[in-house]
């Protein structure tokens, strides 16, 4: 046949298709990238970021929402419930919340202050250890 195409040669280009498809992946690859790098540990000194006014506002929820329902164990429920709360609280509603978010914010201003000036001046910098692997017997 001139300019037409068989049933047998639609599928050897079907069968060619599926090899490379199938092909196995190179591990080369894999083992040509680097690990990746370790993130310096935290600090225990440093003060935690202040909650939003939303969740100043969710801590109140809780209670309330467990008082009104002692039987319900779903966290996801109890969530759900306070941001549906929220969204139909006025801002004037919220304002409470927002204030206290805000003071919390300034205090952690004032805490993150000193914090860094300690960090600053050496006094708060952590001695990093060798960790030894917990299955590891040999005495460092």
């Amino acid at each position: 046949m001139k300019g037409g195409k068989s049933k047998a040669d639609a599928a050897k280009k079907a069968d060619s298709k599926l090899s490379v498809k199938n092909a196995p992946k190179k591990t080369s690859e894999r083992a040509a990238k680097k690990p990746a790098a370790k993130k310096a540990g935290k600090d225990p000194n440093k003060p935690k970021r202040p909650a939003s006014a939303f969740f100043v506002f969710m801590e109140e929820f809780r209670k309330q929402y467990k008082e009104k329902n002692p039987n319900n164990k779903s966290v996801a429920v109890v969530g759900k419930a306070g941001g549906d709360k929220w969204k139909s609280l006025s801002d004037a509603e919220k304002a409470p919340y927002v204030a206290k978010a805000a003071k919390r914010k300034t205090e952690y201003n004032a805490k993150m202050v000193a914090y860094n000036k300690k960090q600053s001046s050496g006094g708060g910098k952590l001695k990093r250890m060798k960790k030894s692997h917990p299955t590891s017997r040999s005495p460092r």
